[in-house]
């Protein structure tokens, strides 16, 4: 929970989670809701998904912010303005989505400054996790975000079908959840203008 603009008045959390899957249903989806729903448990948060695969179709062909339509400007500026991000994706061609990437080109280099983030990715086997470490840990350090400790990887035998049945997935995904909200208390929101010049 945050102070309101008269700093007096708690707000909820703005929780943003983002999937980087190209499919529907999706494991990835599912480990985010479910990382999403662990923060709102422990915490009074409004939590927004955004899925590419309902706006990848307006996002794909989009060479500059303004050509966006109105639909994707709004999940950008909800990203900009999150209090938390969770952000994940399957493991394609040894990293994230392309479509993902594509995203996150749209956002501005400041907006996410001092943001915490948490990062989560699935895979067909455990022999991918280390795209947390390699690929979207990078990413999101360009944008000065503040990349939480403990991410969360899942693989194909953590679920049945498309629910997370691994006791050890649940429990790492709590303990995630429990480590990432007093970070995000602490989070000062850091007007990017201040950086510019670095």
């Amino acid at each position: 929970m945050r102070l309101s603009t008269f700093g007096c008045m708690p707000t909820p959390y703005r929780v943003v989670a983002v999937s980087g899957s190209l499919h529907e249903p999706s494991k990835t989806t599912t480990l985010l809701r479910a990382i999403a729903d662990a923060i709102a448990e422990r915490s009074d948060a409004e939590v927004r998904v955004i899925e590419l695969t309902e706006i990848g179709p307006g996002l794909a062909g989009a060479l500059r912010r303004d050509d966006l339509p109105a639909e994707v400007e709004d999940q950008l500026r909800a990203i900009e303005d999150a209090d938390l991000l969770i952000v994940g994706s399957p493991v394609y061609r040894a990293s994230f989505t392309g479509l993902f990437k594509h995203l996150f080109d749209f956002i501005g280099q400041y907006a996410l400054v001092g943001r915490p983030v948490l990062l989560a990715a699935t895979g067909g086997g455990e022999r991918h996790a280390l795209i947390i470490e390699h690929q979207l840990r990078p990413l999101f350090a360009f944008f000065q975000a503040l990349t939480l400790p403990l991410g969360v990887y899942a693989s194909n035998t953590d679920f049945e079908g498309y629910t997370i049945v691994s006791p050890q997935l649940q429990a790492r995904i709590a303990l995630a959840a429990e480590r990432a909200l007093p970070l995000v208390g602490m989070a000062r929101v850091v007007d990017p203008r201040a950086l510019a010049a670095f």
